[in-house]
């Protein structure tokens, strides 16, 4: 394969591993019942007026599988850290112990695990889509390699790797969401 396919292919195996990291990230805040502080990333604490992320005001904890113990560096933050775990609408409720917030994990009902798988699908398909829209890009691109002199040839054959590619990752995600599923359904 001539080296510009070769970029090509190269651009959209990285393209397709992002979106599958991002998948792996968001997999990770949706909770299957047990406790973790990853359940809290991406939740933003106003912090003297600048948007901040939890993990960067607070260590956050797990001392059992159904608790979450966040204990901020600056005590006089936790009514605002309290605030944005209510807003974030996880289904969460912290209790301000003074020094720290402590978060009972409820046990999930059958319906709110359905919930979840229905979330983690609706994930997995918007990284299927991510992952096609990359193809489409680097089937473009090749596209645009032949009418500036690549072989015919050869832009098939990058074409059928690409092609190859997208199968192996929609593959990965269907697993992905298996595997997801399955921990969820798992009482």
């Amino acid at each position: 394969m001539n080296e510009e396919a070769q970029m090509c292919l190269d651009e959209a195996r990285e393209g397709m591993e992002s979106a599958l990291s991002h998948l792996e990230r968001e997999f990770q805040k949706i909770r299957a019942g047990k406790a973790s502080p990853q359940m809290l990333e991406g939740i933003m604490i106003d912090y003297y007026g600048t948007m901040t992320p939890i993990e960067q005001t607070s260590n956050i904890n797990t001392p059992d599988p159904r608790q979450i113990v966040i204990q901020p560096w600056d005590k006089s933050i936790l009514g605002e850290i309290e605030k944005a775990i209510m807003n974030a609408n996880l289904g969460l409720n912290p209790k301000n112990e003074g020094e720290i917030l402590r978060i009972s994990v409820p046990p999930l009902t059958e319906e709110r695990r359905l919930e979840l798988v229905k979330k983690a699908k609706a994930e997995a398909e918007n990284t299927k889509i991510s992952i096609r829209n990359t193809r489409r890009a680097a089937n473009d691109l090749v596209k645009s390699l032949e009418k500036d002199g690549l072989p015919e040839d050869e832009s098939q054959k990058a074409q059928d790797n690409i092609q190859e590619l997208t199968d192996e990752f929609i593959k990965k995600v269907d697993e992905l969401v298996d595997a997801k599923e399955k921990d969820m359904m798992t009482v």
